[in-house]
């Protein structure tokens, strides 16, 4: 960010970049996407310049380009309080792809009899024939077709569209080619004849998990195998002010953390088994690549402000979150929500003259205003009135505590 740069004499084209996550992804891009709009006088993410998006993120950027709004988003999907088709299920992401599994089934018999010949009769080893019949193995454990007609029936409401070149505004969907790993932007010209529920559907197909979408005859997987966000193809488009979100992170706690209230605590990364570790693991490559690509923007694009926001690495609530459960996806909705409205207090000092230079505030008061929710999480049944009350004052004091730095002093950086 360009302290110097000059202010905007014409209406700020903004844009929205979205990373992939899966469940959660979306979860925290939308309770994070709720506190930047009510948090930040002018700005209106559904009023955006252009959007770009990537598998989690791609639904939420086809569906605020399509006019929802973050808080109408929240309805559909933490709150499931919308009208149907608006009302989004999590399961349909959890269909099991039984026609991939018939038709692999189908193969065994034939790559079986492969695998004898040639081990018996042209002597190779038995790994190479335990190779061959890993053809049998589906390309995806899940089907991703419930989803693409989910988001095909939201867009097919009047003053929506289903077609890129329907929109108002300028959207791309990331995905890559699976065997030439190119990488397929959908809206650019060439790719926009493609509905954008099905657009959605290829840029989330993260391989193993949901088999490749094939379309005009290329097998297309999730936009994440090559890059993280592919803020440039927006960014190319002169934007002067671009909102980028990355939901996942690696988490990282040192010695020096143990203060933090961080809640479940995780001794261990360890002792969570294959699954936490694996997710470390994917989480840690993903971010790596993202810094680059963040650095490389702000070489390529230096007149456009970047503003990025993603969780703290340190929280492991979201890292182990169960976003599944209907209770646990409002609680991480308003997770996420506060959490970056203490984000926005830390860095309110930088992020004023860059949002003024666009003709934006950063509402401060309602920043600090402690009964500010996204979603009422404490008034479940599952909470008495003692949880419900420490709940509060946990938001409470984590608002606080944002302004505040180790030494007690008041915060005035980053």
């Amino acid at each position: 960010m360009n302290a110097k740069r000059p202010t905007t004499a014409h209406k700020p084209r903004i844009g929205l970049a979205l990373a992939g996550g899966g469940p959660l992804g979306a979860i925290y891009e939308v309770g994070a996407l709720c506190a930047l709009e009510e948090s930040i006088e002018g700005l209106d993410f559904s009023d955006c310049t252009g959007f770009i998006g990537v598998s989690a993120g791609g639904i939420i950027a086809a569906c605020l380009a399509n006019g929802l709004t973050p808080r109408e988003l929240c309805a559909g999907f933490i709150e499931n309080s919308s009208a149907p088709p608006d009302h989004f299920d999590p399961a349909v992401l959890l269909h099991p792809h039984w026609n991939e599994y018939a038709e692999r089934i189908k193969r065994l018999p034939q790559l079986v009899g492969e695998a004898f010949w040639r081990v018996l009769v042209e002597r190779r080893s038995l790994l190479g024939a335990l190779e061959l019949l890993g053809r049998a193995l589906p390309t995806g454990l899940l089907n991703s077709d419930a989803l693409a007609a989910q988001l095909k029936a939201m867009f097919s409401l009047p003053g929506r569209s289903d077609d890129f070149r329907g929109l108002k505004k300028r959207l791309l969907l990331v995905a890559t080619d699976l065997d030439s790993g190119e990488t397929i932007a959908f809206g650019r010209p060439g790719w926009d004849h493609v509905p954008i529920s099905r657009a959605v559907q290829a840029s989330a197909a993260l391989p193993g998990l949901y088999p490749p979408v094939e379309i005009d005859g290329r097998h297309l997987v999730d936009g994440a195998l090559k890059k993280t966000m592919h803020g440039s193809l927006l960014l190319d488009q002169g934007i002067d002010l671009m909102f980028m979100l990355n939901p996942l992170v690696p988490y990282e706690v040192s010695a020096d953390d143990r203060h933090l209230r961080a809640k479940p605590r995780i001794p261990k990364l360890v002792d969570g088994g294959m699954p936490v570790v694996l997710s470390q693991m994917l989480r840690s490559l993903i971010h790596s690549r993202l810094e680059l690509g963040m650095k490389a923007y702000s070489k390529s694009h230096p007149n456009t402000d970047i503003v990025f926001f993603e969780p703290d690495h340190r929280d492991a609530e979201l890292f182990l979150a169960n976003t599944f459960s209907y209770r646990h996806r409002r609680e991480l909705a308003e997770h996420a929500y506060q959490a970056t409205r203490a984000d926005l207090l830390r860095r309110a000092p930088k992020l004023k003259p860059v949002l003024a230079r666009h003709h934006l505030s950063l509402r401060e008061d309602r920043l600090l205003d402690p009964t500010r929710v996204l979603v009422d999480v404490w008034d479940t049944p599952s909470h008495t009135p003692t949880e419900r009350a420490l709940l509060h004052l946990d938001e409470i004091l984590s608002l606080l505590e944002s302004r505040v730095d180790h030494s007690g002093s008041l915060s005035g950086t980053a």
